[in-house]
């Protein structure tokens, strides 16, 4: 029977999924489109074989990392595949072998059957040219430690290159959090979903580059389910701000105003006035303590730069504004406070950064026109939660900022997270 599957073009698919969302189109796959499970796990041991191939054709001895889950059983079809063209492999066995079950276990019977044999983990043969991670797959929610700790830290020590197969050993897939320690991949090859874990917090630093593979499950599966967030290519954003037309002027083009820079602060407004220079604000003025008026025009004469040592002086500027960007080096004192309410009155869309998040979080208020842009310590202090809890579940907690806040949330970090009224 045919099936339309998701088109092979060589980019990564926007969609991101949680874990346990791909295992639910796994089920479908088998139980409504009757594609067996063993089916799949020789695709994906298949997929993960033909990249090692094309990516390292010169690689001749294989190490392969098996634990006791279907990863396990991947990478004993990844071990089959490379043994039948005579690539010298040898399989490390992490965890008992009568824990193997159901189609991991036939693919291990069937690297057995090929000639193939496997031994208990006891550290890394120096002669290898590559290795393949197939310890852990996407259901890792424990940390790691033991022997299975000791294995990725000598893989993580080794000379070869690491093909980890559908999530590096040791990350989170969904929260992307490393469980202890976790493998330092060349490449990580995907099955029929992106994982979130695999794009932000420590999933950036471990997966090196992402491979997709669909296994050409049909691609009405994934109707069955709402992704989990969205990949954004920010290759591709440069597109929203198309060419300007000529017959026009800075005056079409919006003026922003930056509020900020209390005493030994002037810095961190200059880099952001000098940002929204740079992606085509018309006009920029920066609102800040009197000292910081020469050093900033000194160094960007283009900044209309105002001296606002009393609030009210504020009042003429933030009329004139059509946005209002608040809070870098803002402070938190009592001339803070005051700029942070005078802002909050105009009736302006804002961008609140840095201390003005920390004033939102000590009176909280909701409102549909601002984009809030906190570090994890920012919103800990916005959710009244530990950064570690922020870091651990990233996803969710950009989702409870915005539900809490309104607006869109930008949580920053490694993989920065968007989120707005029903999307992520």
């Amino acid at each position: 029977m045919n099936f339309r599957t998701l088109p092979t073009t060589g980019e990564l698919p926007r969609a991101l999924y949680t874990s346990e969302q791909v295992r639910g189109f796994d089920r479908l796959a088998i139980g409504e489109f009757s594609i067996p499970g063993l089916e799949l796990m020789e695709r994906a041991g298949r997929a993960a074989f033909d990249l090692l191939r094309r990516r390292w054709p010169q690689a001749q001895r294989v190490a392969v990392l098996a634990g006791t889950g279907n990863n396990a059983g991947d990478g004993f079809v990844v071990a089959r595949l490379a043994r039948q063209v005579g690539l010298e492999v040898t399989v490390l066995q992490l965890g008992e072998r009568e824990r193997l079950r159901g189609d991991a276990a036939l693919n291990a019977s069937r690297w057995q059957e090929a000639g193939g044999d496997w031994q208990p983990f006891a550290g890394m043969p120096p002669a290898v040219d590559l290795i393949v991670d197939a310890l852990f797959g996407t259901g890792l929610d424990r940390p790691v430690t033991g022997r299975w700790a000791e294995a990725i830290t000598a893989m993580n020590a080794h000379r070869a290159p690491c093909l980890s197969i559908d999530v590096p050993s040791g990350l989170n897939a969904d929260s992307g959090v490393s469980m202890g320690d976790a493998v330092q991949a060349a490449v990580t090859i995907s099955f029929i979903g992106l994982k979130t874990g695999l794009f932000t917090a420590d999933g950036p630093d471990n997966v090196g580059e992402v491979v997709f593979d669909s296994l050409g499950v049909p691609a009405t599966v994934y109707a069955s389910s709402l992704l989990s967030a969205r990949r954004i290519d920010w290759r591709k954003q440069g597109a929203l701000l198309g060419p300007r037309r000529r017959n026009v002027h800075k005056g079409h083009f919006g003026h922003v105003l930056v509020i900020g820079g209390n005493h030994g602060m002037g810095g961190a407004p200059r880099l952001a006035a000098e940002a929204a220079l740079r992606v085509g604000a018309g006009l920029v003025s920066l609102a800040t303590r009197p000292e910081h008026l020469a050093p900033v025009l000194a160094m960007r004469p283009e900044v209309m730069v105002h001296a606002t040592d009393d609030p009210a002086a504020l009042l003429p500027l933030l009329r004139a504004a059509t946005v209002i960007a608040i809070g870098p080096g803002l402070g938190r004192d009592a001339w803070a406070r005051a700029l942070w309410d005078a802002a909050c009155g105009a009736a302006r869309p804002l961008v609140v950064d840095a201390d003005a998040l920390h004033l939102l979080a000590e009176a909280p208020v909701r409102r549909d026109d601002w984009v809030l842009t906190p570090h994890p310590g920012e919103a800990a202090a916005l959710l009244a939660v530990c950064s570690a809890e922020i870091q651990g579940q990233r996803l969710q907690s950009a989702r409870d900022l915005q539900h809490r806040f309104g607006g869109s949330v930008v949580l920053k970090g490694a993989g920065s997270v968007v989120a707005s009224t029903g999307s992520t």
